[in-house]
């Protein structure tokens, strides 16, 4: 049995190092193989991207494809399955319009972080958590090839061996570490294999891209669009001013082309819009196609003293403030904001969440003193993450009395050995990680529903 997914890409990536010479992308089926599929990118030092598509079944037998669709439209038809079942063009194409509305859907869930990778002329290794009936799987290598692979390899940890010898037709390659004569199901398999959320699926592609060296990493950014978002030019990137009471506030605004969301930072004190910290996070989100607002809570004359900066009420109005003066530019019209807050800004964003004039879809907290919103606490509604370093206690154990006090969803996660200002190795690159994830599921439009609906039963430990 493989412990989980994580354990069974590490060890199928055990058996691939014939690969390693050739241009390979490996591709994951949302969402239960994209975990699996992670490990064997990060072993090979490959680019790991999703394989969106959806089979054709017979209206009378779902389980009997007669082809299948793929992202960029593609369509793959079976013509002996067509005249087998006496499929008529009409039988055909209600199912072609229902699937391809679906597809549309799950592709737009799962492509907000990042397009997807060229495969043209290339070798694509198709992976998933297993293979039972190997509709989903056939439907994969099949799009695949029609997009333009020169090589299909498909590489499962566990499938039925008669599966696998039915499959060989549409591959070049079939890899897979169990080939049981009895079967089951996916999830006896496994002895954890709970849900995989979108979120993890978000999180897995955006580190996918981030966690190699520069040398491997560019087939990563090789992407089927001429454009690349992570190293196109933003739409827009300037400093601005941004009116409020009797004062103006210097900012920094960057609005990537197609926005997934606005993410306005609030600084901790004794800091401003130029926080090194607050910077690498907002970068790390600009690179996923998230927009960002930094600016000065407080003028230079007002960051001098001491009362304002821990003045929770005023930070919060000026953040309120910045919000609607955003909410007004055109680039940004009916796009969702999110907050990141720190330190005693995790308290205005807290605080500033729960003002009606503006419309907050989610929080972060990095090392917040959340403590100082009072009771502004149970008055949010937008999602929040609070992160702390698990050296800093007294934060820690301030935040898991916020937490209790909040009554909207809120996740508290502590990065073991961290301090409060996340300056150890690879702290504040978790921080980003948590907050790209985070932000992105939460700022998306479209409501995640279960795509593994009818998966194999789960085998828990």
């Amino acid at each position: 049995m493989f412990d989980d997914r994580r354990d069974a890409g590490r060890r199928l990536a055990q058996r691939m190092d014939h690969l390693r010479s050739e241009d390979v992308v490996v591709v994951g089926l949302p969402r239960g193989g994209v975990p699996v599929a992670y490990e064997v990118a990060r072993a090979l030092g490959a680019p790991l991207d999703v394989i969106v598509v959806r089979k054709l079944g017979v209206p009378q037998q779902p389980e009997l494809a007669f082809g299948a669709l793929g992202e960029d439209d593609v369509v793959v038809i079976n013509d002996l399955v067509v005249a087998q079942a006496r499929l008529g063009d009409e039988d055909m194409a209600a199912v072609e319009c229902r699937e391809r509305a679906e597809l549309a859907r799950r592709a737009d869930r799962l492509r907000r972080a990042r397009r997807g990778i060229r495969l043209s002329g290339r070798t694509v290794l198709v992976v998933d958590d297993g293979i039972a009936t190997g509709a989903t799987a056939r439907a994969a290598c099949q799009v695949t090839r029609a997009r333009g692979a020169r090589r299909v390899v498909l590489a499962v940890p566990v499938a039925p061996r008669d599966t696998l010898t039915e499959l060989e037709a549409e591959t070049d390659e079939v890899i897979c570490l169990e080939a049981p004569t009895w079967f089951g199901a996916v999830g006896y398999w496994y002895r954890r294999f709970g849900q995989v959320p979108d979120a993890e699926v978000t999180e897995l592609l955006c580190r996918a891209g981030t966690d190699q060296p520069d040398s491997q990493r560019r087939g990563a950014n090789h992407l089927e669009s001429p454009t690349d978002p992570v190293d196109d030019p933003p739409l827009r990137e300037e400093e601005v001013v941004i009116p409020a009471v009797e004062v103006e506030l210097g900012g920094h605004l960057c609005i990537p082309c197609g926005p997934l969301g606005m993410v306005v930072f609030a600084h901790g004190s004794g800091s401003s819009r130029r926080s090194p910290r607050n910077r690498y996070v907002a970068a790390a989100l600009n690179r996923v196609g998230l927009g960002t607002l930094l600016f000065d809570l407080l003028t230079p004359d007002e960051a001098a003293d001491r009362a304002r900066v821990f003045d929770i009420g005023l930070l919060s109005e000026r953040l309120v403030e910045a919000t609607r003066w955003l909410t007004r530019q055109d680039d940004v019209a009916d796009i969702r904001i999110g907050y990141f807050g720190a330190s005693t800004g995790a308290a205005a964003a807290l605080s500033a969440a729960t003002d009606p004039s503006v419309a907050i879809s989610a929080v972060v907290s990095r090392g917040g003193r959340v403590d100082l919103a009072g009771p502004a606490l149970a008055a949010v509604r937008a999602p929040t993450l609070l992160i702390v370093g698990g050296n800093d206690h007294v934060v820690v154990d301030l935040n898991r009395r916020a937490a209790r006090a909040m009554t909207c969803e809120t996740a508290l996660t502590v990065v073991s050995g961290a301090s409060h200002v996340f300056a150890e190795p690879g702290a504040l690159e978790k921080v980003a990680e948590l907050a790209r994830a985070w932000l992105v599921d939460k700022l998306s439009v479209t409501t995640a529903v279960d795509d593994d609906a009818g998966r194999a039963p789960s085998a828990r430990s």
